[in-house]
């Protein structure tokens, strides 16, 4: 396990007890916020991600940074609506743009970029394509503007503790899920877990990418921690009851989509009778038809 501990004590307020609405951060628990619940994703709102910050006595860490420049620089705001200490550390989550396009605004405030050693390396290999291909992902030019691409800086494989003097924050790596390189972020002290996009919850997830049975190890591993609320990737807060649904989401998904492609290559009909067997989510439903040609249908 490596261990980091922020050196420089610095003791600024904390505005105590704030708790914000779906137009900025809401309260988790005692300096814990988050973006949570946010509706209608696209890509004016880093398609509804979610993301937050851990404010201990030494400063803060933030977890994900949103899908540009702009996003960044309105969760900036949003933070220090609740705290002025220096923003520390920030963690990426996994690689993908909705939650690591705003790195560079808070490395200019000096911050550390963390993220699993994996994370880093797909962020190099694909970031700066993704970028400048933004508009395939329905970015505009303005929406965009000012972004660029701050790859983490520290790295870690399977364990990394970050002390903030009054709590200690967790960075967990059990396998490939989502992605190589996706993580969990947990603090032990208030229950509380940021599940990045191991997670999603009310929303069809991204599985083009995934690694289905590392993901599984993953939800189950969240199952046995003492945690009482999780902040998915995107979605609401969460509880027990939604890692346990989205790992039968994930097999089904998986067994069904292997079974009805060996039977047609026709995207749009084979999520019509997918639908029939996932549970019905409010957001991304045009995620099905999308996995299924980028994951199960490739080579027909």
């Amino acid at each position: 396990m490596r261990r980091i501990v922020a050196c420089c004590v610095v003791f600024l307020s904390v505005t105590a007890g704030t708790v914000f609405a779906q137009d900025g951060l809401t309260k988790i628990a005692e300096n814990i916020y988050s973006y949570v619940d946010v509706k209608n994703g696209g890509p004016a709102n880093s398609f509804a991600a979610n993301a937050g910050i851990i404010v201990g006595k030494e400063g803060i860490v933030v977890v994900d940074t949103l899908i540009s420049a702009k996003e960044a620089q309105r969760f900036l705001k949003d933070i220090r609506k609740i705290s002025d200490k220096p923003i520390r550390y920030v963690i990426d989550t996994h690689s993908h743009l909705d939650h690591t396009f705003g790195n560079s605004e808070f490395a200019k405030l000096g911050a550390a970029i963390v993220a699993q050693t994996n994370c880093r390396e797909n962020m190099r290999k694909n970031s700066e394509e993704t970028l400048k291909n933004s508009r395939e992902y329905g970015l505009s030019p303005e929406q965009i503007d000012g972004t660029k691409i701050s790859v983490p800086s520290l790295t870690f494989s399977d364990r990394m503790s970050i002390d903030l003097g009054d709590v200690m924050v967790e960075l967990i790596y059990i396998a490939p899920s989502h992605t190589t390189g996706s993580i969990m972020v947990s603090i032990p002290q208030r229950k509380v877990l940021f599940a990045g996009d191991i997670l999603f919850t009310d929303f069809h997830p991204y599985v083009a990418e995934g690694d289905i049975s590392g993901w599984a190890r993953n939800l189950d591993y969240i199952a046995e921690l003492n945690v009482e609320q999780i902040i998915p990737g995107h979605g609401p807060i969460s509880g027990k009851k939604d890692i346990v649904e989205m790992k039968s989401y994930l097999l089904t998904f998986d067994r069904k989509a292997h079974e009805l492609a060996a039977q047609s290559s026709d995207a749009d009909f084979i999520a019509a009778e997918l639908k029939k067997s996932l549970p019905p989510k409010s957001q991304g439903e045009w995620m099905i038809p999308y996995n299924l040609r980028k994951k199960y249908l490739q080579g027909n």
